[in-house]
């Protein structure tokens, strides 16, 4: 299968790609600024914000499958119009499209949400995704939406460098103990993502990691496996502090995981110490 993926160089770009080519697909990858060091893919520059750099790239490569993993969370004309120019590009060329959303799509209002789910979100990030989740389904009716949660994974994740800058001292923050997300682990999210692009799948999927945790506990368990000190991580509550955004969002991805041989993993689990 000729597979391209947008952002290749980024967290979980770099897994799908990594993935992708190690299990026989030719494997194309776009980036914004910075080409991508995966082996074996073709690197192409592409910026979902200029609309005449993404026919070209489709034109050229003629992908059987595109998987959106770009976004910008203060940036509307990446994370929307960019998804929306994507999609209507991958639809004129015949390709599958896989777009990646967020649990930001929703406010936390009722807590749990399954793919039925209609968004409500409450910050420009989740709106954004929204939107751009709105108009796919009308563009790409066959197109796969997967919402995820925080994306973690052996280290190299934002939220574990975050972690380890508060275990060790270099930064100062709070990790919230009444914000609570499911984690997944990167290798199973891209696993899950390259199941979807061979299924005949279409609509609204949740890949989201089987345990609902906080911030908190989440910053222990990523602790106490790379052996920090967690008990110098402060806690505290989200509601005091007045942060903006919604606190317990929990995606029920048992739906979808019923479909899918990738088991979605729970950080309890993937975060495990192995002694």
């Amino acid at each position: 299968m000729n597979i391209l993926i947008t952002v290749g160089s980024g967290f979980l770009g770099r897994e799908l790609a990594q993935q992708a080519w190690a299990t026989g697909h030719a494997v194309t990858a776009t980036f914004a600024t910075r080409v991508g060091d995966v082996p074996g893919i073709q690197w192409l520059p592409m910026d979902l914000r200029r609309s005449e750099e993404i026919t070209p790239v489709l034109r050229e490569i003629r992908p059987d499958v595109v998987i959106n993993a770009a976004y910008r969370k203060v940036d509307w004309a990446t994370t929307a119009d960019g998804a929306i120019r994507l999609a209507m590009a991958a639809t004129r060329h015949g390709s599958r499209l896989v777009h990646l959303s967020s649990d930001a799509v929703f406010s936390g209002a009722d807590v749990r949400y399954d793919e039925s789910a209609v968004p409500d979100p409450v910050t420009p990030y989740g709106a954004a995704k929204a939107a751009a989740e709105t108009a796919i389904r009308l563009i790409a009716p066959d197109a796969v939406i997967a919402r995820t949660s925080l994306i973690i994974g052996d280290g190299g994740s934002v939220h574990e460098t975050f972690i380890h800058d508060l275990a060790t001292g270099r930064r100062k923050g709070v990790l919230f103990t009444d914000d609570i997300r499911c984690p997944v682990h990167v290798a199973d999210l891209a696993q899950a993502i390259l199941e979807l692009t061979t299924s005949d799948r279409a609509g609204v999927c949740h890949l989201a990691g089987s345990d609902a945790i906080s911030r908190h506990e989440l910053g222990v368990l990523v602790a106490d496996r790379d052996e920090l000190d967690a008990s110098v991580l402060t806690a505290g509550r989200r509601a005091d502090a007045g942060s903006p955004g919604a606190l317990d969002i929990r995606l029920d991805s048992a739906r979808t995981q019923r479909t899918l041989r990738t088991t979605l993993r729970g950080a309890r689990d993937f975060l495990r110490r192995e002694h």
